[in-house]
């Protein structure tokens, strides 16, 4: 638990996830929406590898092992809305549509799927990787584009609009984590290789690389300006580079470092976001904390126990002073900072 107090806990009562409401512990703090300023969400049956705030503050969703995306209320009792049913293997990344509208997934059985969170249903599935893929990322402007990276060496490009996809990178290696830049015309791609690609989306090709990592990169993140990328790797470092035209040091484009989170020999995809206004990051650690640094000086604010599994990944609120995460324990929490 973040700090110290009871937990209210959801319990698996039957197929979906129920809270139990006892009237001692189910207290609005007048800090947060949460009705508890920690809530421990279970439900889930085998590790949690991903966990994400809708844009609009009002759901989450998480996924991992067990090939099911939970959907819940971030609101009142916290419960368990929906069950999105549809992968055949483990469910690795989500990521929502600044719109909230979509949700996108990525799964170890070769395929990455968009659903339609508020009908429950999955909406578009692609089919075009010949391997595990590891990362799924969104754009942000415009008509939603959705790009990938698998196992198979290859990073694709997809128009929701049409079936097959607009364009496939090949980057020769492993592909575990993938963005895009903020107005969509540049794509981030990272993998075993240790390095990050930088590809021009309208040329098709290559056209940069970020060397900094000395083991595989889990996870890419635009900051929400837009001006700077965070990459989580296996070499227990979180960078920042920037990608401002005209860069604070001409020499580099790495920015800062944040250290302290952890990776182990279990080798786990471990993703790093940022809060809302860009001002703290967050990630999970392979030590079972949550880490959160303030961006500007890196320093570390909060260290985070409660779970007892790698903590896979972390998210911060929308608007609330609320922190996300899920873990290999089969367990998410919803926690006050303060």
């Amino acid at each position: 638990m973040y700090r110290g107090g009871q937990v209210v806990v959801a319990n698996n009562t039957q197929q979906l996830a129920r809270t139990n409401q006892e009237d001692n512990l189910a207290l609005q703090t007048g800090h947060s929406s949460l009705f508890a300023p920690n809530v421990l969400l279970t439900g889930h049956r085998a590790p949690i590898y991903t966990c994400r705030f809708n844009p609009n503050g009002k759901t989450l969703a998480s996924a991992g092992h067990d090939k099911d995306i939970f959907l819940w209320s971030c609101q009142d009792d916290c419960e368990n809305i929906c069950l999105l049913k549809g992968h055949k293997n483990a469910v690795l990344q989500l990521c929502w549509h600044r719109s909230g509208d979509l949700l996108f997934s990525a799964s170890t059985d070769h395929t990455a799927a968009v659903w339609d969170p508020n009908v429950g249903a999955r909406i578009k599935q692609v089919k075009e990787h010949r391997s595990f893929v590891n990362s799924v990322a969104v754009s942000r402007r415009g008509p939603p584009i959705m790009i990938t990276g698998s196992d198979d060496g290859s990073s694709k490009l997809f128009d929701l609009r049409k079936k097959a996809s607009l364009a496939t990178f090949d980057c020769m290696y492993q592909v575990t984590a993938v963005a895009f830049s903020d107005d969509a015309l540049t794509v981030y791609t990272g993998g075993i290789d240790n390095d990050i690609k930088i590809w021009d989306v309208r040329q098709r090709k290559q056209i940069g690389v970020f060397e900094g990592h000395d083991d595989t990169i889990t996870h890419l993140s635009l900051s929400p300006d837009g001006y700077n990328l965070l990459s989580n790797a296996m070499d227990m470092r979180i960078h920042c580079w920037d990608l401002r035209p005209n860069p604070i040091n001409k020499n580099t484009r790495l920015l800062k470092t944040f250290t302290g989170a952890t990776h182990s020999e279990e080798q786990l995809l471990l993703r790093c976001n940022w809060s809302a206004d860009g001002s703290k990051i967050c990630s999970g650690s392979s030590n079972h904390f949550v880490y959160v640094w303030d961006f500007n000086t890196t320093k570390l604010l909060y260290r985070l126990p409660g779970h007892q599994g790698s903590v896979n990944e972390v998210d911060m609120h929308p608007f609330d002073k609320v922190i996300l995460s899920g873990a290999s324990d089969r367990s998410l929490y919803l926690g006050e900072l303060h």
